[in-house]
């Protein structure tokens, strides 16, 4: 008997070591698919802020922990089951899905490139699609809505991305990975996005500190600072979210013609980006990525913009025709 008992307890610690090294061995494997990921998670946390702007104070952290919400059904309810099942029943089918995000990314872009460029048309357009919202409740509904659908593009990239970096690891091992990484990035861009929609908040607390002491003083000069500044960085931010769409969206679309057999777009951006490498060795990485992201925005922001009309005059009718011819059949 004690024989047994000891003999059992070796082979349960034996279990408890060997589950240990597999959770390690999945959270350095998170680890590396989640830097893989950073390219995107820096354009989701730039994109986000832009939808906040707008709003009262009070109903900023609340319409943030919406989209968080929403970017969390996004990666584990929807994304991460479909990943896996993709991945095992018809791979070939993720790289058209991703392109169909690229495409929604870079009409979202150059629509807000519109709307910089022609107030007035962006407006006409706008309500040929029927977004224009009639109260501040309808309002948010619809910006926590496009959010929710631009990070869904977003998170498809994030979570292909960091599939793709453990194409060996077990089922239950990659949606563990999937399931980790979704969660912690979620929790990181949402919580540095808090962080820049509040920081005027705070500043405007400091600002009004009493000044007892020097560092009240530089206290003081610290929240006016943020007060002033944060209308600009959101601004900023704003400008570099839809920048990121277009690049994001452009950079899906070519690798995806790659992968299709139209590989000298790339080949041409390729050998562009790196002429400019060697031209300045010293800042190489930046110039080759500089070039790389400048091609990709320019072909997003073309596709972007021919997208506009055709979304307008042609794929928002039909959308209404079917659903108009899905009702009637519905009611019959």
């Amino acid at each position: 008997m004690s024989v047994g008992l000891i003999a059992l307890l070796d082979d349960v610690a034996a279990l408890a070591k060997a589950a240990a090294a597999s959770l390690d061995d999945i959270a350095a494997q998170a680890g590396q698919a989640g830097a893989k990921a950073a390219g995107v998670v820096i354009d989701d946390a730039a994109v986000t802020p832009r939808y906040v702007t707008g709003f009262s104070p009070a109903r900023e952290l609340p319409i943030i922990g919406r989209i968080a919400l929403g970017s969390l059904k996004n990666k584990l309810l929807f994304l991460l089951p479909a990943a896996l099942v993709l991945s095992l029943l018809a791979p070939q089918a993720i790289t058209p899905f991703l392109m169909l995000g690229g495409l929604y990314l870079c009409y979202e872009g150059a629509e807000k490139v519109y709307e910089l460029i022609s107030p007035h048309g962006a407006h006409r357009h706008e309500e040929a699609l029927d977004t224009i919202a009639v109260d501040a409740k309808t309002f948010e509904n619809e910006k926590v809505a496009g959010a929710i659908r631009t990070d869904f593009i977003l998170s498809s990239e994030i979570m292909a991305i960091t599939l793709g970096s453990v194409p060996d690891a077990g089922i239950a091992s990659q949606a563990l990975i999937l399931a980790v990484v979704g969660v912690v990035i979620t929790v990181g861009v949402y919580g540095v996005v808090a962080l820049i929609v509040k920081a005027d908040d705070v500043g405007l607390w400091l600002a009004r500190r009493p000044s007892r002491s020097p560092a009240d003083a530089g206290l003081r000069i610290i929240g006016q600072g943020l007060v002033q500044g944060m209308p600009y960085l959101l601004k900023l931010l704003g400008m570099v979210g839809t920048a990121a769409m277009i690049w994001v969206g452009g950079g899906i679309l070519l690798h995806g013609a790659e992968i299709f057999g139209f590989a000298w777009p790339s080949h041409i951006l390729h050998d562009a980006a790196e002429a400019a490498a060697q031209a300045v060795p010293a800042f190489g990485g930046f110039l080759s990525w500089l070039v790389q992201a400048t091609g990709s925005g320019i072909l997003g922001l073309a596709i972007g913009a021919a997208m506009i009309p055709a979304v307008g005059g042609i794929i928002v009718p039909a959308w209404r025709w079917l659903s108009g011819r899905l009702r009637r059949l519905r009611a019959a």
